[in-house]
């Protein structure tokens, strides 16, 4: 049982801020406000949702994509965080377990997640 101002500074945090469901093993696409300077650009960042922990204001997210010359790139994300401009899910993936570490280790075509059929 939370505070209750722990919880109104939550619902705060939160605001309008929309999240879309997902769960790990999908494949998702950010878009990240980056500031630089004066300016700000949006760069977008696609990978596989390896990770989901916490709830509330403290959700956050690990996604993982291949970089170049096959080097595993992996990101935290906070779920509510003002950087994220979008979230998109693009495939939903159909796994067995709710972390998906063991994808660190493969390579290739056994670092494959089945996409679920409707």
């Amino acid at each position: 049982m939370k505070n209750r101002y722990i919880e109104s500074f939550e619902k705060t945090q939160i605001g309008d801020k929309k999240v879309p469901t997902f769960k790990a093993g999908d494949t998702v696409k950010l878009g990240i406000r980056i500031k630089e300077g004066e300016k700000s650009r949006i760069q977008y960042f696609e990978g596989i949702c390896i990770s989901i922990r916490g709830n509330g204001v403290d959700r956050t997210f690990t996604v993982r994509k291949m970089g170049a010359n096959n080097i595993g790139v992996e990101k935290t994300f906070p779920a509510y965080s003002e950087s994220l401009d979008t979230i998109e899910v693009l495939r939903i993936g159909r796994v067995r377990r709710a972390k998906l570490y063991y994808l660190r280790d493969r390579k290739g075509k056994s670092a494959r997640i089945k996409e679920l059929r409707k």
